[in-house]
């Protein structure tokens, strides 16, 4: 990946061509910022500053407008398999994974409560891809089944035996249950608030991640080891902001301990503050981290390159392992973002992000080089929960959006409705065919259940399953 200026870049929106229906209007902010915004993005686009590093984009590579699942003339592709799933236990956050070692993976949902700001899980349920109940674990009267946010339930082999557990986080406590059975092997006592999500990480520099954080909805993160022995934890908002939705684990200086991306702060595996990212072209004080992706690794802090998105103080950055701006993007809120190789004569990888909380029919999705120039848009029913993986076979990556079930090119076609009956929610990718291959799961709320496409050309490895510390961010 090229280098980019250390100062702050600010590239100017190509205007649609005649037959492109207008970008999106910017997310609903005061009268006056939108117009500052709007004013600078003008000025930049007449005048193109080089002198502080504004300079005019590429042009778009493509503008549409998706027709939805409704599309006509493109292939509709059936389920593989379609899971139903226990809608007294279940509900729209599921994680896969084997958990009798048989070499299939199975389906774990949960249901999840939220009690004044505090959300924990309240019951689990795995079915086998024949639909059949392996287990089910917890109360099915109390809890939610339908939730636009990580649920703290995930696979993981957690002791290193060779099986996996099912580990969460329910009223006060963390909870491990063994894969194969649901049987509780052990819980351990955490603040009752800590329950928002749960992620593993190696904190000690041992041979595999087996310490896990827990956190508030934004305010405070806690680390614990294996056996529920606290290591840190509990300040008030690290490094002065709040928390982001999931932290991430990162290895910045190679000595086997992960620093973890705790909101707009960088802490140590100690949880002492390595740096806080702070914005040259934003207010920080109006929201969170979103997300954080590893744009590119190195031998040294300086070589990373990290993506974040800025929920609520709407920008897009990209900063090194020390926390350096490469770049920022400000003026929307992006929200997820996806990284893989779709354009072949571009250095990648690629971005895809959404841009959040628009109204509904109105919602974008862009591809973005790593430099943060725009490549291409798509505005669609929903953008929310997107991802990549190869489909055709070409080695390079189609999109796929779940809300609006769909496969889309590199050229924002759409070449393949994901026939799942109702509009889709999570969206799981993983080897569920036992094949190696990234199969695509969609999960629906109307009937609760998840649908399982396999991927029968695709090149994209995968293991069974969606993996540790899946997110919806």
């Amino acid at each position: 990946m090229g280098e980019q200026p250390s100062h702050v870049k600010v590239t100017a929106e190509t205007p649609p061509g005649p037959q492109q229906r207008p970008p999106a209007t910017l997310p609903h902010r005061a009268p006056d910022f939108e117009l500052m915004i709007r004013s600078i993005t003008h000025f930049l686009l007449l005048f193109g500053l080089s002198a502080f590093g504004f300079a005019e984009e590429p042009p778009l590579r493509f503008y549409r407008t998706d027709g939805g699942p409704n599309t006509q003339n493109v292939p509709q592709i059936k389920p593989w398999k379609s899971v139903p799933i226990d809608p007294d236990y279940g509900g729209n956050w599921c994680v896969t994974g084997d958990l009798d070692g048989d070499g299939i993976p199975e389906v774990v949902s949960a249901k999840n409560k939220w009690n004044d700001g505090i959300q924990y899980t309240t019951s689990a349920v795995a079915h086998r891809l024949d639909g059949s109940v392996l287990w089910k674990w917890g109360n099915p009267n109390e809890g939610h089944a339908y939730n636009g946010y990580d649920v703290a339930l995930q696979i993981y082999d957690w002791d290193g035996n060779g099986t996996n557990e099912v580990i969460l986080s329910t009223a006060g406590a963390l909870v491990e249950l063994d894969g194969a059975t649901g049987k509780e092997n052990r819980r351990f006592s955490i603040p009752k608030n800590a329950t928002d999500c749960l992620v593993f990480v190696n904190l000690t520099g041992g041979p595999r991640p087996r310490e896990v954080i827990v956190k508030d909805r934004y305010r405070r993160i806690w680390a614990y080891d294996y056996n529920g022995k606290q290591l840190w934890g509990g300040e008030w908002k690290p490094g002065g902001y709040p928390t982001a939705h999931q932290p991430r684990p990162i290895d910045l200086d190679g000595d086997g301990k992960d620093e973890i991306m705790a909101g707009y702060a960088m802490l140590n595996s100690d949880g002492t503050l390595r740096w806080t990212y702070r914005s040259k072209v934003m207010d920080q004080s109006h929201g969170h981290l979103d997300c954080c992706r590893v744009l590119k690794r190195g031998a040294t802090p300086e070589d990373y390159r990290l993506i974040l998105t800025c929920c609520g103080d709407d920008n897009i950055a990209c900063v090194d392992g020390n926390g350096k701006i490469i770049w920022e993007r400000p003026g929307y809120h992006f929200e997820s973002v996806q990284l893989g190789d779709i354009f072949p004569d571009v250095p990648g990888p690629e971005l895809l992000v959404d841009i959040a909380h628009q109204p509904r029919g109105e919602n974008p999705l862009w591809v973005m080089d790593s430099r943060g120039a725009v490549l291409g848009k798509m505005i669609l029913e929903s953008s929310r929960i997107h991802d990549l993986v190869d489909w055709n076979g070409d080695g390079l990556n189609e999109i796929i959006v779940s809300a609006d079930r769909g496969i889309i090119d590199r050229q924002g076609r759409r070449i393949a409705n994901l026939d799942a009956g109702s509009r889709g929610g999570a969206l799981l990718l993983g080897d569920m065919t036992g094949d190696g291959i990234s199969d695509i799961t969609i999960i629906t709320a109307e009937p609760l259940a998840a649908h399982i496409f396999q991927n029968r050309h695709g090149t994209t490895p995968a293991a069974l399953g969606c993996g540790v510390n899946f997110t919806l961010y």
